[in-house]
C-alpha cells in the first residue's frame, strides 16, 4: 500500500492509506520484527553487541506472547538462556576475563554457554516459522 503522511488543522501528523482512511500501527508486530533486525545485526559481532541480541530476543519473546504465539514459550527460554549468557559474559570481563594472565579455571567459559544455545534455538525457531509460512502461502 502507499502510505502518506496527512498534517490536519491541529498540525499532528497522522498516517493515512491511499484510499484516506487513516492506518493502525501494530506495535507488536513493529516489536518483533525490530527483534529479528536486532537479532540479525548482532549475529554479526556477537561478543561486542551482546546487548543488542539481548534487547532483539526480549523484543520477540515479549511480542509472541502478547500476542499468544504458540512459539512464545520456546522464545521467552529463548531470551532467558540469552540473558544468563550475557550476564556471565559481563562478569566474567568485569573481572579479568579469560587467558593467561587470568586466574579463572577454563572451566569458567562454561558459564557463557546459554548465550549462543539461546540464540541458535530463537534462529533455528524463526527459520521454521519462516519455512512453514512459505509452505502455507505457496499451497494458497
Amino acid at each position: 500500500m502507499i502510505y502518506y503522511l496527512y498534517s490536519s488543522i491541529e498540525n499532528e501528523l497522522i498516517l493515512r492509506n491511499y484510499l484516506g482512511m487513516k492506518e493502525k500501527i501494530n506495535w507488536l508486530h513493529a516489536m518483533y520484527v525490530f527483534g529479528i533486525i536486532s537479532l540479525i545485526i548482532g549475529a554479526i559481532n556477537p561478543i561486542e553487541r551482546s546487548i543488542v541480541i539481548c534487547l532483539g530476543s526480549v523484543l520477540i519473546g515479549l511480542s509472541t506472547y502478547l500476542n499468544k504465539d504458540r512459539h512464545w514459550k520456546i522464545f521467552f527460554i529463548s531470551a532467558i538462556l540469552i540473558i544468563l549468557g550475557v550476564t556471565a559474559l559481563i562478569y566474567i570481563s568485569y573481572i579479568g576475563g579469560f587467558g593467561s594472565k587470568s586466574t579463572l579455571s577454563i572451566w569458567w567459559r562454561a558459564t557463557i554457554l546459554p548465550y549462543p544455545i539461546g540464540w541458535l534455538l530463537s534462529a533455528v525457531t524463526l527459520i521454521v516459522r519462516l519455512s512453514k509460512n512459505m509452505k502455507g502461502n505457496m499451497k494458497k
